[in-house]
Protein backbone atom coordinates (compact mmCIF):
# COMPACT_ATOMS: atom_id res chain seq x y z
CA UNK A 1 0.00 0.00 0.00
CA UNK A 2 2.56 2.49 0.26
CA UNK A 3 4.24 2.11 -2.97
CA UNK A 4 1.08 3.21 -4.26
CA UNK A 5 1.46 7.07 -2.94
CA UNK A 6 5.37 7.15 -4.01
CA UNK A 7 4.30 5.99 -7.40
CA UNK A 8 1.65 8.30 -7.58
CA UNK A 9 4.15 11.64 -6.45
CA UNK A 10 7.07 10.20 -8.90
CA UNK A 11 4.52 10.22 -11.90
CA UNK A 12 3.52 14.21 -11.11
CA UNK A 13 6.81 15.04 -10.80
CA UNK A 14 7.68 13.39 -14.59
CA UNK A 15 4.48 15.06 -15.87
CA UNK A 16 5.19 18.56 -14.60
CA UNK A 17 9.07 18.09 -15.54
CA UNK A 18 7.65 17.07 -19.04
CA UNK A 19 5.34 19.80 -19.22
CA UNK A 20 8.80 22.75 -17.98
CA UNK A 21 10.78 20.84 -20.68
CA UNK A 22 8.40 21.34 -23.35
CA UNK A 23 8.73 25.19 -23.01
CA UNK A 24 12.69 25.44 -24.36
CA UNK A 25 11.63 24.93 -28.48
CA UNK A 26 9.93 27.86 -28.26
CA UNK A 27 12.81 29.96 -26.35
CA UNK A 28 15.45 28.49 -28.82
CA UNK A 29 13.14 29.40 -32.20
CA UNK A 30 13.65 32.93 -31.40
CA UNK A 31 17.57 33.18 -30.65
CA UNK A 32 17.51 30.61 -34.03
CA UNK A 33 15.71 33.35 -36.25
CA UNK A 34 17.22 36.45 -34.29
CA UNK A 35 21.03 34.85 -35.55
CA UNK A 36 19.36 34.06 -39.01
CA UNK A 37 18.81 37.53 -39.22
CA UNK A 38 22.13 38.97 -37.84
CA UNK A 39 23.79 36.15 -40.66
CA UNK A 40 21.95 38.16 -43.04
CA UNK A 41 22.73 41.70 -42.36
CA UNK A 42 26.22 40.79 -41.76
CA UNK A 43 26.41 38.98 -45.35
CA UNK A 44 24.84 41.97 -46.68
CA UNK A 45 27.52 44.67 -46.07
CA UNK A 46 30.63 42.34 -46.59
CA UNK A 47 28.54 42.07 -50.51
CA UNK A 48 28.20 45.88 -50.36
CA UNK A 49 31.90 46.14 -48.81
CA UNK A 50 33.11 43.51 -51.80
CA UNK A 51 31.71 45.64 -54.92
CA UNK A 52 32.96 48.90 -56.33
CA UNK A 53 31.39 50.82 -58.97
CA UNK A 54 33.02 52.49 -62.12
CA UNK A 55 31.47 55.48 -63.87
CA UNK A 56 30.87 56.89 -67.22
CA UNK A 57 34.18 58.34 -68.56
CA UNK A 58 36.43 56.49 -65.56
CA UNK A 59 38.42 53.63 -64.91
CA UNK A 60 39.92 51.89 -62.48
CA UNK A 61 42.80 49.93 -60.80
CA UNK A 62 43.22 48.15 -57.49
CA UNK A 63 45.85 48.16 -54.99
CA UNK A 64 46.30 44.89 -52.78
CA UNK A 65 48.37 44.81 -49.87
CA UNK A 66 50.17 41.64 -51.17
CA UNK A 67 51.59 43.13 -54.47
CA UNK A 68 50.97 46.54 -54.65
CA UNK A 69 48.73 48.16 -58.04
CA UNK A 70 47.77 45.53 -61.03
CA UNK A 71 48.41 46.06 -64.21
CA UNK A 72 44.66 45.12 -64.97
CA UNK A 73 42.24 48.11 -65.95
CA UNK A 74 38.55 48.11 -64.66
CA UNK A 75 36.20 49.53 -67.10
CA UNK A 76 32.65 50.77 -66.56
CA UNK A 77 30.26 48.51 -64.65
CA UNK A 78 30.30 47.08 -61.30
CA UNK A 79 33.25 44.75 -60.14
CA UNK A 80 34.33 42.55 -57.42
CA UNK A 81 37.16 43.39 -54.61
CA UNK A 82 38.68 41.98 -51.37
CA UNK A 83 37.17 44.10 -48.29
CA UNK A 84 40.43 45.79 -46.56
CA UNK A 85 43.07 43.10 -48.64
CA UNK A 86 42.10 45.19 -51.93
CA UNK A 87 41.61 49.05 -52.50
CA UNK A 88 40.08 50.53 -55.44
CA UNK A 89 41.74 53.61 -57.34
CA UNK A 90 39.25 55.22 -59.63
CA UNK A 91 40.84 57.60 -62.58
CA UNK A 92 38.57 59.92 -64.72
CA UNK A 93 39.72 59.36 -68.21
CA UNK A 94 37.67 62.44 -69.89
CA UNK A 95 39.84 65.39 -71.54
CA UNK A 96 40.04 68.19 -69.24
CA UNK A 97 40.54 71.79 -70.22
CA UNK A 98 43.02 73.60 -68.40
CA UNK A 99 44.77 77.61 -68.73
CA UNK A 100 48.07 78.02 -68.18
CA UNK A 101 49.67 81.71 -68.40
CA UNK A 102 53.49 82.38 -68.47
CA UNK A 103 55.46 85.39 -68.79
CA UNK A 104 57.91 84.54 -71.52
CA UNK A 105 60.95 86.90 -73.58
CA UNK A 106 60.94 87.10 -77.12
CA UNK A 107 64.07 87.20 -79.54
CA UNK A 108 64.24 91.39 -79.59
CA UNK A 109 64.21 90.72 -75.52
CA UNK A 110 60.30 92.23 -74.92
CA UNK A 111 58.16 90.50 -72.36
CA UNK A 112 54.89 89.08 -73.16
CA UNK A 113 52.51 87.58 -71.31
CA UNK A 114 50.96 83.63 -73.31
CA UNK A 115 47.94 82.40 -72.15
CA UNK A 116 47.90 78.53 -73.20
CA UNK A 117 44.97 76.56 -73.33
CA UNK A 118 45.75 72.84 -72.98
CA UNK A 119 43.03 70.13 -73.64
CA UNK A 120 44.63 66.62 -71.91
CA UNK A 121 43.63 63.06 -71.00
CA UNK A 122 45.45 60.58 -69.27
CA UNK A 123 46.36 57.09 -71.35
CA UNK A 124 44.06 54.54 -70.14
CA UNK A 125 46.87 51.50 -70.49
CA UNK A 126 49.26 53.41 -68.80
CA UNK A 127 47.09 54.41 -65.60
CA UNK A 128 49.15 51.65 -63.26
CA UNK A 129 52.21 53.50 -64.56
CA UNK A 130 50.77 57.16 -64.02
CA UNK A 131 49.48 56.07 -60.43
CA UNK A 132 53.09 54.79 -59.47
CA UNK A 133 55.24 57.87 -60.61
CA UNK A 134 52.89 60.73 -60.32
CA UNK A 135 49.57 59.83 -58.36
CA UNK A 136 45.78 60.91 -58.80
CA UNK A 137 47.23 64.33 -59.40
CA UNK A 138 49.01 63.98 -62.58
CA UNK A 139 48.28 67.07 -64.22
CA UNK A 140 48.62 69.37 -61.24
CA UNK A 141 52.31 68.23 -61.11
CA UNK A 142 53.08 67.63 -64.90
CA UNK A 143 51.47 70.15 -67.02
CA UNK A 144 52.81 73.82 -65.44
CA UNK A 145 56.45 72.68 -65.33
CA UNK A 146 56.23 71.51 -69.43
CA UNK A 147 53.76 73.90 -70.83
CA UNK A 148 56.18 77.14 -69.43
CA UNK A 149 59.02 75.25 -70.49
CA UNK A 150 57.55 74.73 -73.93
CA UNK A 151 56.25 78.11 -74.57
CA UNK A 152 59.95 79.89 -73.30
CA UNK A 153 61.39 77.83 -75.86
CA UNK A 154 59.28 78.45 -78.43
CA UNK A 155 58.26 82.05 -78.20
CA UNK A 156 62.44 83.07 -77.79
CA UNK A 157 62.42 81.88 -81.31
CA UNK A 158 60.18 84.84 -82.65
CA UNK A 159 60.52 88.31 -82.23
CA UNK A 160 57.25 90.24 -80.63
CA UNK A 161 56.01 91.61 -83.99
CA UNK A 162 56.04 88.27 -85.32
CA UNK A 163 54.25 86.62 -82.70
CA UNK A 164 51.29 88.58 -83.56
CA UNK A 165 51.83 88.16 -87.63
CA UNK A 166 52.86 84.44 -87.84
CA UNK A 167 50.50 83.23 -84.93
CA UNK A 168 49.42 80.32 -86.27
CA UNK A 169 52.73 78.89 -86.77
CA UNK A 170 54.07 79.57 -83.44
CA UNK A 171 50.71 77.64 -82.30
CA UNK A 172 51.19 74.96 -84.37
CA UNK A 173 54.91 74.68 -83.02
CA UNK A 174 53.40 74.91 -79.29
CA UNK A 175 51.16 72.59 -79.98
CA UNK A 176 54.15 69.59 -81.62
CA UNK A 177 56.43 70.54 -78.95
CA UNK A 178 53.66 69.82 -75.97
CA UNK A 179 52.22 66.64 -77.30
CA UNK A 180 55.83 65.01 -77.75
CA UNK A 181 56.61 66.38 -74.00
CA UNK A 182 52.87 64.99 -72.90
CA UNK A 183 53.90 61.40 -74.29
CA UNK A 184 56.82 61.13 -72.21
CA UNK A 185 54.42 61.32 -68.82
CA UNK A 186 51.82 59.22 -70.63
CA UNK A 187 49.35 62.30 -71.05
CA UNK A 188 47.74 63.05 -74.49
CA UNK A 189 47.00 66.66 -75.49
CA UNK A 190 43.61 66.84 -77.51
CA UNK A 191 44.19 70.50 -78.20
CA UNK A 192 46.59 72.78 -77.51
CA UNK A 193 46.22 76.77 -78.33
CA UNK A 194 47.15 80.18 -77.79
CA UNK A 195 44.39 82.30 -76.16
CA UNK A 196 45.51 85.48 -75.16
CA UNK A 197 48.99 87.33 -76.39
CA UNK A 198 49.81 90.79 -73.99
CA UNK A 199 52.55 92.78 -74.41
CA UNK A 200 54.25 95.48 -71.77
CA UNK A 201 52.81 98.41 -72.00
CA UNK A 202 55.45 100.13 -72.97
CA UNK A 203 55.99 98.13 -75.53
CA UNK A 204 52.13 98.77 -76.27
CA UNK A 205 53.21 102.46 -76.15
CA UNK A 206 56.38 102.06 -78.71
CA UNK A 207 53.83 100.37 -81.37
CA UNK A 208 51.11 102.98 -80.97
CA UNK A 209 54.31 105.49 -81.28
CA UNK A 210 55.51 103.91 -84.49
CA UNK A 211 52.21 103.51 -86.06
CA UNK A 212 51.77 107.31 -85.33
CA UNK A 213 54.89 107.89 -87.42
CA UNK A 214 54.37 105.64 -90.17
CA UNK A 215 51.23 107.22 -90.67
CA UNK A 216 52.42 110.70 -90.83
CA UNK A 217 55.06 109.86 -93.52
CA UNK A 218 52.97 108.09 -95.51
CA UNK A 219 50.51 111.24 -95.29
CA UNK A 220 53.73 113.50 -96.15
CA UNK A 221 54.72 111.26 -98.80
CA UNK A 222 51.35 111.69 -100.61
CA UNK A 223 51.29 115.36 -99.97
CA UNK A 224 54.77 115.22 -101.74
CA UNK A 225 53.64 113.10 -104.66
CA UNK A 226 50.43 115.28 -104.91
CA UNK A 227 52.67 118.73 -105.51
CA UNK A 228 54.57 116.73 -108.07
CA UNK A 229 51.24 116.15 -109.60
CA UNK A 230 49.82 119.74 -110.01
CA UNK A 231 53.35 120.46 -111.22
CA UNK A 232 53.14 118.16 -113.74
CA UNK A 233 49.30 119.20 -114.49
CA UNK A 234 49.93 122.98 -114.66
CA UNK A 235 53.49 122.10 -117.06
CA UNK A 236 50.96 120.12 -119.08
CA UNK A 237 48.31 123.00 -118.99
CA UNK A 238 51.00 125.68 -120.30
CA UNK A 239 52.34 123.62 -123.12
CA UNK A 240 48.42 122.45 -124.33
CA UNK A 241 47.63 126.38 -123.62
CA UNK A 242 50.90 127.55 -125.95
CA UNK A 243 50.19 124.85 -128.30
CA UNK A 244 46.71 126.38 -128.41
CA UNK A 245 47.83 129.69 -129.38
CA UNK A 246 50.20 128.29 -131.13
CA UNK A 247 48.04 127.10 -133.30
CA UNK A 248 45.81 129.92 -133.74
CA UNK A 249 48.22 132.10 -134.69
CA UNK A 250 48.58 130.15 -137.36
CA UNK A 251 45.20 129.69 -138.12
CA UNK A 252 44.95 132.97 -138.48
CA UNK A 253 48.34 133.99 -140.78
CA UNK A 254 46.35 131.19 -143.10
CA UNK A 255 43.20 132.18 -143.10
CA UNK A 256 41.83 135.67 -142.15
CA UNK A 257 37.98 133.89 -141.42
CA UNK A 258 39.37 132.17 -138.12
CA UNK A 259 39.01 135.04 -136.05
CA UNK A 260 35.54 135.97 -137.61
CA UNK A 261 34.77 132.49 -136.81
CA UNK A 262 36.10 132.80 -133.43
CA UNK A 263 33.39 136.03 -133.41
CA UNK A 264 30.21 134.49 -134.09
CA UNK A 265 30.78 131.42 -131.68
CA UNK A 266 31.34 134.47 -129.12
CA UNK A 267 28.55 136.57 -130.00
CA UNK A 268 26.10 133.12 -130.45
CA UNK A 269 27.50 132.80 -126.89
CA UNK A 270 26.65 135.87 -125.30
CA UNK A 271 23.52 135.89 -127.22
CA UNK A 272 22.42 132.74 -125.71
CA UNK A 273 23.34 134.08 -121.68
CA UNK A 274 21.46 137.45 -122.26
CA UNK A 275 18.40 135.02 -123.84
CA UNK A 276 18.10 133.46 -120.41
CA UNK A 277 18.90 136.50 -118.03
CA UNK A 278 15.44 138.17 -116.35
CA UNK A 279 17.28 141.67 -116.30
CA UNK A 280 16.78 143.95 -119.10
CA UNK A 281 20.01 145.02 -120.96
CA UNK A 282 20.50 148.08 -122.88
CA UNK A 283 24.19 148.02 -124.57
CA UNK A 284 24.62 148.50 -128.37
CA UNK A 285 25.62 145.91 -130.50
CA UNK A 286 29.25 146.63 -131.28
CA UNK A 287 30.26 146.56 -127.35
CA UNK A 288 28.96 142.59 -127.27
CA UNK A 289 29.57 141.44 -130.53
CA UNK A 290 26.80 141.13 -131.88
CA UNK A 291 27.46 143.00 -135.06
CA UNK A 292 28.22 140.06 -136.94
CA UNK A 293 27.36 142.15 -140.18
CA UNK A 294 30.45 144.95 -139.39
CA UNK A 295 33.51 145.33 -140.86
CA UNK A 296 35.22 146.08 -137.82
CA UNK A 297 37.78 143.52 -137.65
CA UNK A 298 40.88 145.63 -138.64
CA UNK A 299 39.52 148.42 -135.20
CA UNK A 300 39.15 145.63 -132.81
CA UNK A 301 42.85 144.41 -133.98
CA UNK A 302 43.97 147.83 -133.41
CA UNK A 303 42.45 148.38 -130.72
CA UNK A 304 44.25 145.23 -129.18
CA UNK A 305 47.80 146.45 -130.19
CA UNK A 306 47.21 150.19 -128.47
Amino acid sequence: MSQDPFRQFTQQVQARVGRAGGGFPKGGGFFAGSGLLVALVAGGVALNASLFNVDGGHRAIKYTRLNGISDRIYTEGTHLMLPWFETPIVFDIRAKPRNIASLTGTKDLQMVNITCRVLSRPSIEALPTIYRELGQEYDERVLPSIVNEVLKSIVAQFNASQLITQRESVSRMVREALTKRGLRFNLIMEDVSITHVAFSPEFTHAVEAKQVAQQTAFRAAFLVDQAIQEKQSIIVRAQGEAKSAELIGDALRQNKGFLQLRRLEAARDIASLLSTSGNNIMLDSQSLLLNVAGDDLEELLKAAKK
